[in-house]
């Protein structure tokens, strides 16, 4: 059922409308990614390291929302391409510090491209206005709902008490 088929009740909804714009986010930054031999798990782990200086893995997964088991992978992946390099903790040598390689910024810059061309095409019928208020309205519904749900996890009983 495309949007226009469905009934004006349905296709009103904004919970509908997110999720389909959402669909189409999706699959215009997965495919730019995907020609340049990138995901965005890639470009996220990139972004969170060239920003805030080298990292753990378990650091990293925190700064991008990546599961611990999945991250390992990506630093894998980016590490045999030679984007990022692992080298022992000082503090611990247990554990590696993932840093971005010059080669991995060179990459980075041109994912960004990529990126902001997704969200052009995103976001093409809206002028530079538009495109700001929409971005401040999702930044707020997100927040709203990242902080009840943080909320309701610091509130809700511990299993032990039921």
């Amino acid at each position: 059922m495309t949007g226009h088929t469905a009934p004006p009740r349905v296709r009103g909804l904004p919970s509908r409308l997110l999720a389909l714009n959402a669909l189409h986010a999706d699959r215009l930054v997965n495919d730019g990614l995907a020609a340049e031999g990138a995901r965005k798990w890639h470009f996220a782990a990139l972004t969170a390291l060239t920003e805030g200086g080298p990292a753990s893995q378990s650091e990293l997964s925190r700064r991008t929302g990546i599961y611990r088991s999945d991250m390992v992978a990506v630093v894998n992946e980016l590490a045999e391409r030679g984007l990022v390099e692992r080298t022992p903790d000082p503090a611990d040598r247990r554990r590696n510090v993932i840093t971005v390689t010059t080669e991995g910024r060179t990459h980075l810059r041109r994912l960004d491209a990529v990126v902001d061309a997704a969200q052009d095409a995103l976001l093409a019928p809206l002028d530079a206005g538009e495109r700001a208020r929409l971005t401040d309205l999702l930044t707020r519904l997100l927040d709203h709902h990242e902080h009840t749900a943080a909320t309701a996890a610091t509130s809700a009983p511990d299993a032990a008490d039921g």
